[in-house]
């Protein structure tokens, strides 16, 4: 066996003992990889029927394109990147190469002819928008805003927005995406800050942590991204919802994973990618396996491909010279997606250098690619000694001047005549509004709002009252409110509407009204406890996060009748009312106490009692915990399934705040009531919220007489509590509340090798999924008495998993200790290539063949 360059690299690392090198340097490649001109690549590609690619811009017109962008007028403007890896050690990137161009078509034929240097000597340039006073840029880490005050399409000025905008100098791990959503914010991946242009000036708001490379929204504004990983991820709800109540952490809603199918079908080996000496990442022809650098996600809402391919997400893979389809579906406010075609991609080519990043709709409603046409595609920061001997033994440091765009029609497709926009009258932009196309749609309200034309508040309001559109209508709205022209008088007609995303809009647009008007606040809570019986799910999940606005009371009682519906079983529900009852979780609880519907158990009430009791221990107001405690501590009544959750909440809350504990006159009765004995960690919950005379100082978890230690520390107790909650949103709907299994759905967690034994095998199943048969504890568990298959949770990332792996191994008695972030993700590296859930047999000898001292 050859030992290959980089031996002493994995040896330091330890990532040896989890590789097995079988096979030589050299495998066979299907060519040699030479470098194409535009009209040999575009032979190589392999599209889905029905379809055609057509080039639309190429070297020396353009090189190393990242992004791209329409303007009002059908000009295509590229965000070049030309210092990216330049040389193999990245040693030129801080040279001022990069620039932003404009390409025209000046004959009408198709093909750009015309390039105009917008702004040139950039140091590494990666995002760019139009904005209502100038084209945003993003280069060398800072935001700037550029001005052309003469029209001829280059920037006269220059200045500085955001100096800290990318957050990160590596280009893997930087601020990206200026996608200016419905609501006129502009958003970012690998960012927490969004921006906006208000009363003539610019503002940075936080926001929630978004994706990597690229964004994307749906017709109804929900913001699409992704990883590397893991390709296509979503937000279920509004921006900074989930997020308006300090006192809980959510766990659904923000960055939902669509789907956990990861698997590529390239049709060319993939030798050159980072991880390619990783046993699984590539199959026996050398091609890759899964996805590796997935980026760019875009929601096509265009009107030239057939109707199919409406809302469909297409997903660029550039290590495997792909772009994949996903077909997206509704079921009330979640999302799901699925491949359109397992076994064959959308878009594949068999040239190695085929390298698509980043991906737009335009004004003629096709589809466009930016290829980077390269050899080298991972960043110097991130080679692996593998990738760097794969790219210089097979000349792949070159080219790095290339570039082309691609527009992808059906086949015999002719282009309409496009309006230029930038001329069209506001009558002309707002029947644009009403477009079924979402690219006129956009742009439409970008212009408008940056006319800033109060004279268009009349026509608005009629598109949005009688538009035949309803995503039109909805636009219409939001329109009027970054001309700052909204009526709570229409807002509030419009939320008995036909349309649900028509309601939820006037919604959310009818909140800051309600919260400076109580005459307003006052006819909006009047509407909504009207329909919030019979309200779809979708509207009833806006109505949850909305009602943040409303006077306590209207308040509670909304939120009341929404978690008294089958609705409260979902995860995301359960989120958003949490979201809106920011420290008055105990006035609520208190209410639900007293509730007829809360007198009887049910799963999902009992997660909810949990996670209020959470909220109202990390809000830590004395008075609160006092009256929690003698809730609890009540000999009066029965230690029911109320006060279970209650205490599981204390206890979760309780390693997750840092309260001065609250003076009692004696001891608990809980610490010494015999028919319900406490674990170490409840009797550690309380000895940290609580202090009594002649109390013995203990830490959370600390056990006393009689109990086992708990192992875990300071900071593995915040990863227990956040492991609990979301285990009680992904986990606890097959395994139960309590972890003791359910019938039909899957085996118990309590006692189970599989829990306490090797972390990493445990990571392995959530990482990969597991089928049936399995034995636990003694007794053979499968199909039909638990469902055929536990699905992958490889959507999740790493902290999540960990969280989860650890709170199952220090649950329910269990002292197994916690699983680290660090090994879930270098077990996600290590598996890469796996697609298929794990039996029994393949993981255990797995686990053998990778250097554990048994199958279990």
């Amino acid at each position: 066996m050859v030992k290959p360059a980089f031996y002493p690299l994995l040896l330091a690392t330890g990532l040896l003992s989890m590789v097995s090198f079988t096979t030589n340097l050299s495998p066979a490649y299907d060519d040699t990889s030479p470098i194409l001109t535009p009209a040999q690549e575009e032979a190589t590609f392999q599209l889905e029927p029905g379809l055609s690619i057509q080039l639309v811009a190429a070297e020396p017109l353009v090189q190393a394109p990242v992004v791209i962008n329409f303007d009002a007028d059908g000009r295509l403007w590229v965000v070049e990147m030309r210092g990216y890896m330049s040389t193999i050690d990245a040693s030129k990137e801080s040279k001022p190469s990069g620039r932003v161009s404009v390409l025209e078509d000046t004959n009408s034929d198709g093909q750009m002819d015309k390039a105009t240097v917008y702004l040139d000597s950039l140091i590494m340039p990666r995002a760019m928008a139009f904005a209502p006073d100038g084209v945003l840029v993003a280069e060398n880490g800072a935001l700037w805003l550029t001005k052309d005050h003469n029209g001829d399409l280059k920037a006269d000025t220059k200045t500085l927005i955001d100096k800290d905008y990318a957050g990160s100098a590596l280009p893997e791990h930087a601020g990206n995406g200026l996608w200016r959503g419905l609501d006129n914010w502009y958003y970012n991946a690998k960012s927490r800050f969004r921006y906006r242009h208000t009363n003539g000036t610019w503002q940075r708001d936080s926001t929630e942590f978004r994706g990597q490379w690229g964004l994307s929204h749906d017709n109804q504004g929900r913001l699409h991204y992704n990883y590397n990983w893991s390709q296509l991820h979503a937000d279920l709800v509004p921006p900074n919802y989930l997020s308006a109540n300090r006192n809980h952490t959510p766990t659904t809603g923000i960055d939902h994973g669509l789907t956990v199918e990861r698997q590529i079908y390239p049709i060319r080996s993939n030798p050159a990618v980072n991880r390619g000496y990783i046993p699984g990442t590539l199959d026996k022809n050398n091609r890759l396996l899964e996805f590796t650098a997935a980026c760019s996600p875009l929601v096509y809402r265009g009107t030239a491909l057939p109707a199919e391919f409406s809302n469909n997400v297409f997903v660029c893979e550039p290590a495997g010279n792909l772009v994949k389809r996903n077909v997206v579906t509704a079921n009330g406010p979640v999302l799901a997606a699925r491949d359109s075609h397992p076994g064959r991609e959308f878009l594949a080519s068999t040239d190695e250098r085929f390298r698509p990043v980043h991906m737009a709709t335009g004004p003629d409603g096709s589809l466009y690619v930016a290829d980077m046409y390269r050899g080298i595609i991972q960043h110097a920061a991130y080679m692996t000694p593998y990738l760097k001997e794969q790219t210089l033994a097979r000349n792949l440091t070159q080219p790095i001047d290339r570039g082309r765009i691609w527009r992808i029609v059906p086949k015999n497709w002719q282009a309409a005549p496009t309006q230029k926009l930038s001329r069209a009258t506001t009558d002309e932009l707002i029947q644009a509004l009403n477009s079924p196309d979402g690219w006129h749609r956009d742009m439409a309200q970008h212009l408008l709002v940056a006319r800033n034309n109060a004279d268009a508040r009349s026509a608005l309001n009629a598109l949005a009252q009688k538009g035949t559109n309803p995503f039109g209508r909805a636009q219409a709205l939001w329109t009027l409110d970054g001309l700052k022209q909204n009526r709570p008088d229409v807002l509030l007609s419009l939320l008995t509407d036909a349309h649900p995303f028509v309601q939820t809009t006037a919604l959310r647009l009818l909140e800051p009204f309600a919260q400076t008007d109580a005459t307003v606040r006052a006819k909006l809570a009047d509407e909504l406890l009207k329909s919030v019986n019979t309200a779809p799910a979708d509207v009833c999940l806006q109505m949850a996060l909305s009602a943040r606005v409303l006077d306590r009371p209207a308040a509670h009682a909304l939120l009341e009748a929404i978690v008294s519906r089958p609705l409260l079983r979902e995860p995301l529900m359960r989120d958003a009312v949490l979201s809106s009852l920011s420290n008055s979780e105990w006035a609520f609880l208190n209410r639900l106490w007293k509730a007829p519907r809360w007198q009887t158990t049910d799963p999902a009430r009992e997660i909810f009692v949990e996670m209020l009791g959470t909220s109202v221990v990390r809000k830590g107001a004395a008075e609160e915990l006092s009256a929690l405690l003698t809730l609890l501590d009540n000999p009066a009544k029965p230690f029911g399934w109320r006060e279970k959750a209650l205490l599981s909440g204390l206890t979760v809350g309780s390693s997750a705040t840092k309260t001065t504990a609250v003076r009692l006159a004696k001891a608990p009765r809980l610490l010494n009531r015999p028919n319900h004995p406490l674990t170490a960690a409840q009797t550690g919950a309380l000895t940290n919220l609580y202090d009594w005379p002649g109390k013995t100082q203990r830490l959370p978890g600390t056990a006393s007489a009689g109990q086992k230690a708990n192992a875990l520390s300071a900071d593995d107790q915040k990863l227990f509590a956040t492991g609990r909650q979301m285990y009680l949103s992904t986990c606890s709907g097959c395994h139960g509340t309590n972890g003791a299994g359910m019938a039909r759905f899957a085996p118990p967690l309590i006692n189970s090798d599989w829990v306490l034994g090797d972390g990493k095998r445990l990571a392995l199943i959530l990482l990969h999924g597991m089928e049936g048969p399995v034995n636990v504890a003694g007794k053979v568990y499968n199909a039909p008495d638990i469902l055929p298959v536990m699905p992958a949770h490889s959507t999740l990332d790493d902290n999540a998993i960990a969280a989860i792996l650890t709170y199952i191994r220090n649950e329910w008695g269990h002292n197994a200790g916690p699983v680290s972030r660090r090994l879930v993700g270098m077990t996600r590296v290590t598996s890469q290539g796996r697609v298929v859930p794990w039996t029994v047999k393949d993981l255990n000898e797995y686990m053998l063949q990778n250097g554990a001292e048994s199958g279990k």
